[in-house]
């Protein structure tokens, strides 16, 4: 699982061009939004969830300021329900904390066990906030740039209607 540092080098040597905000921990989409830059951005909401039974791990990415529906989430990606995934597995598969949770860490994901769902209402946007694996700096990335990040990485994009 890489780190952090791991992580930025393989950002600078597949040439995603980024600016990183660092900043003091951050938990919630709330704290996060005291660092958020001063100019128009999607700050993401990340949920870690599997189904029932812990076989299907799912990343749902929305904007902070929406609620999201668990039920209508499971109808959507066709399970029977779902719930949010464990620390440990958030950490065997992902290799981050909670409060960490981030689309960039599928660059963890090499055995592809987890689906990404992105909220189709903010896929459309320009630039996007996420964590760089920790919860104490932000990153921005273009939507090319996130959008080659899952190309590089082996995650297809679904969509949720949202």
């Amino acid at each position: 699982m890489m780190n952090e540092k791991e992580f930025l080098y393989f950002m600078d040597t597949h040439d995603f061009q980024y600016e990183r905000i660092e900043h003091p921990p951050v938990f919630t989409c709330a704290e996060a939004e005291q660092h958020r830059p001063q100019r128009p951005t999607v700050s993401t909401k990340n949920l870690f969830l599997c189904d029932k039974k812990g076989r299907r791990f799912i990343l749902v990415v929305t904007a902070c300021e929406k609620t999201m529906n668990l039920a209508n989430l499971a109808e959507q990606i066709g399970v029977s329900s779902l719930r949010f995934g464990s620390e440990e597995n958030l950490e065997r598969l992902l290799g981050v904390k909670r409060g960490a949770v981030t689309m960039m860490a599928l660059v963890n994901d090499s055995a592809h066990q987890v689906e990404l769902w992105m909220d189709s209402e903010i896929w459309k946007d320009q630039i996007f906030q996420s964590h760089p694996l920790v919860n104490t700096a932000t990153l921005l990335l273009s939507w090319e740039a996130l959008r080659r990040f899952f190309e590089v990485t082996g995650h297809s994009v679904n969509l949720l209607k949202t």
